[in-house]
């Protein structure tokens, strides 16, 4: 009698793992299946590297960036959150051609630095990237001469998209705040 109720219980287990197993592949398939990469334009990853220049504008008649959060104490860039709809070009003049904008918007998240959280996606307007985008986020620490921040997606040409942008200010203006910023950008795709 007890190697029955031993044969029962292990029957029993192995009903009830087979039953989860059936009831967990059965809530997964009805949200996610698998595609294949070919069906997408999966096949081949890209690496292509994008140089331009972005020009943060917060003075004048037309900003391009404004402040839309102030912080609670004047004494401190701390908390401060500006929007951004910034020019990209081709080189570093404001007047030399431009190829795409940056919206997005960066907030200073340090208390000890001038660091912050920045989140842009840069938007193409020129040749068969007219309308792709790439979008980063990540750290930026101001006053470091070179800044990494990832590449974490994109749209268009860029979807999958990974990667690493690398910034350098090229010029600041302390009494305007206006800033142009050399970016690099490598980027996989497909």
């Amino acid at each position: 009698m007890a190697a029955i109720s031993a044969l029962h219980i292990f029957a029993i287990s192995i009903l009830i793992s087979f039953m989860a197993i059936q009831f967990t592949l059965a809530e997964e398939y009805e949200f996610v299946k698998s595609i294949d990469r070919k069906a997408i334009k999966l096949t081949k990853q890209k690496l292509s590297h994008f140089r331009f220049f972005w020009h943060d504008i917060v003075s004048g008649h037309n900003p391009t960036s404004i402040t839309v959060v102030q912080p609670p104490k004047n004494t401190t860039t701390f908390g401060v959150l500006n929007v951004v709809d910034n020019p990209l070009t081709l080189g570093p003049e404001l007047s030399s051609k431009m190829i795409g904008r940056s919206e997005g918007f960066y907030a200073s998240t340090s208390l000890e630095e001038v660091a912050l959280l920045v989140t842009m996606n840069f938007v193409f307007h020129e040749g068969k990237y007219n309308g792709s985008t790439i979008t980063v986020l990540g750290r930026n620490p101001v006053f470091d001469k070179v800044r990494e921040m990832p590449v974490i997606g994109g749209s268009g040409l860029f979807r999958f998209a990974n990667g690493y942008a690398q910034a350098r200010t090229y010029t600041f203006d302390p009494n305007t705040r206006d800033a142009t910023v050399e970016y690099n950008i490598f980027v996989m795709h497909y």
